[in-house]
């Protein structure tokens, strides 16, 4: 499988595949992909999961381009709860730091959040904390070395984010003096359009600031992460340099780029 830029063309490790990161690697370029992001979740989660070192000697093995994604679970840069906004940049800077040793090209990141019914003063030092977080992580990333990419997130009818629209992400980025080389953007399609937001609107408003693009589908009604078959034309407008197929299931990889479901062996779990 071959994109029509220079652009690599991959997916994402998932907690729930239940994977080694080397049968991963077999999946994916067994379907001719070339790049995987590793979610942090997987990496915490997974009894086998890699050492930064280990993705670096993989990558350099299988011929593959890499990723991180940090934290998103139990974790939230824009904490009102000091202590946990910190543990939280501590989080998005050693996920940095890996990254650098793997030799991945970006970190991705989602910008924290708030509950809606919390008072307006609860709100309001969210959204500074995560302003002052993402600047402490973005200047990290510029002296490490490794661009941090802000991602656009789905709405929710609970929690206040900072990050669906392209005027709300550009201003969370006019916030945070770094340049945008290590301080770059990632689109995620599926979540434009669950939030009715066209996903050229983002190309538009941010072009090359684009390092990394989430490709997934859903109706409109929920943030499903289901299979998109339609991903061509999205990689021939974007100028990201990774394109990442964010599914719910290994078989559904295959899917996304029209092969037949490779059937799961025994090398996809770690118990044999």
């Amino acid at each position: 499988m071959t994109t029509t830029t220079d652009a690599r063309l991959g997916a994402a490790m998932d907690v729930r595949f239940g994977a080694t990161a080397e049968a991963f690697l077999d999946y994916l370029t067994d379907l001719g992909l070339d790049h995987v992001e590793f979610k942090r979740e997987y990496l915490h989660g997974h009894p086998d999961a890699p050492t930064p070192e280990d993705v670096r000697e993989l990558a350099d093995r299988y011929g593959v381009s890499v990723t991180y994604h940090a934290p998103f679970r139990d974790w939230n840069l824009g904490s009102f709860n000091e202590e946990s906004r910190r543990a939280s940049v501590r989080q998005v800077k050693r996920t940095i730091d890996d990254a650098a040793t793997a030799g991945a090209g970006a970190v991705v990141v989602h910008g924290g959040s708030v509950p809606r019914r919390y008072p307006e003063w609860v709100r309001s030092t969210a959204r500074e904390n995560a302003r002052h977080s993402l600047a402490e992580c973005a200047e990290y990333a510029h002296l490490v070395g490794v661009p941090l990419c802000l991602e656009n997130q789905p709405r929710d009818e609970s929690e206040c984010r900072y990050t669906t629209t392209p005027s709300d992400l550009e201003a969370v980025l006019a916030e945070v003096d770094v340049t945008p080389e290590y301080f770059g953007v990632t689109l995620d399609v599926g979540h434009a359009t669950v939030n009715d937001c066209d996903w050229g609107a983002f190309v538009e408003r941010f072009g090359d600031r684009i390092r990394v693009c989430h490709l997934h589908d859903n109706d409109g009604t929920a943030d499903l992460h289901e299979p998109l078959t339609d991903y061509e034309p999205v990689v021939e407008a974007v100028p990201a340099d990774y394109f990442v197929f964010e599914t719910k299931s290994v078989a559904d990889v295959a899917r996304c780029v029209g092969a037949e479901p490779i059937p799961i062996d025994s090398r996809l779990t770690s118990d044999t």
